[in-house]
């Protein structure tokens, strides 16, 4: 009995232990970006690097290509392990760059070549600096929120509180405790500090909604994509296609680009070449 009395307390003690290094480690897992540099990437042409203020004071570094006259700026926000580069350079070319489209692609705060720590709260406000960034730089630009995994839920979270034509998501989760819940089953939900609730806030709006899901994606499963179309209603479209968490992106551009484009209007058309 003693033996299993000390075995019973040796497991509870090594329990509790795991939720306390979860507790105080969990950002270091939620952004590793931030505190795993993911390798250098070379500066996509035509686009030049900017420096955005949040309200609360941070800086953070973005990358910037202006739209042509009328046509409207993609807000590009990357996924927690990645960087601004990536997308930039996709959105800066085809379909994108022939159709007058520009492109604003911030990286997080205590990301790579910005300052602060991230935090739910913390990338809002970012989105909302990335939001003001455009206003000022192409004043009246319709603007199309994009995302990918970790930055479709700040896309979300950003498109509650400010004018867009639509939301693009790629790989996008119902919620940060339901993919916790699946890879890690026995941390309680009380533990999880940021839980971005796209299911949610997503309910809110009347703008177009693509969402783009791996069928063999490992780190979102596709139940959660459906979830989050299922939260958007008839708005939203969701297109299931063969590959995992990253070779998706950038497949279904085209289509994307004819969806949102053709929200744009009619002065971008004339103007795009």
């Amino acid at each position: 009995m003693r033996v299993l009395v000390g075995l019973v307390l040796a497991a509870m003690l090594f329990y509790g232990l795991v939720l306390a290094a979860l507790a105080l480690g969990q950002r270091r897992l939620i952004y590793p970006g931030a505190y795993q540099p993911p390798p250098p990437w070379d500066m996509p042409p035509g686009v030049e690097a900017v420096t955005l203020v949040t309200e609360d004071g941070e800086r953070l570094h973005a990358l910037w290509r202006p739209p042509l006259p009328g046509c409207g700026v993609v807000v590009t926000f990357h996924g927690n392990g990645s960087r601004p580069e990536p997308h930039a350079a996709r959105f800066a070319a085809a379909p994108w760059l022939a159709a007058g489209w520009g492109m604003l692609a911030p990286a997080y705060r205590g990301y790579p070549g910005s300052t602060g720590q991230p935090s739910e709260d913390g990338l809002l406000r970012d989105g909302l600096a990335a939001i003001a960034a455009v206003a000022e730089r192409a004043p009246g630009a319709p603007t199309l929120l994009h995302g990918h995994s970790l930055g479709a839920a700040v896309a979300v979270a950003v498109a509650g509180r400010v004018p867009h034509i639509g939301l693009f998501l790629e790989a996008p989760f119902d919620s940060l405790a339901h993919v916790v819940r699946l890879h890690v089953p026995l941390a309680p939900s009380w533990l999880l500090r940021d839980t971005y609730r796209s299911d949610r806030r997503i309910r809110v709006g009347t703008e177009p909604v693509l969402i783009v899901q791996g069928i063999d994606d490992p780190v979102v499963p596709v139940a959660l994509a459906r979830n989050l179309a299922a939260a958007a209603g008839p708005r939203a479209r969701i297109d299931v296609i063969p590959g995992d968490h990253v070779s998706i992106l950038g497949i279904r551009d085209r289509q994307a680009e004819a969806l949102f484009g053709a929200r744009v209007g009619s002065a971008c058309a004339r103007a795009a070449p």
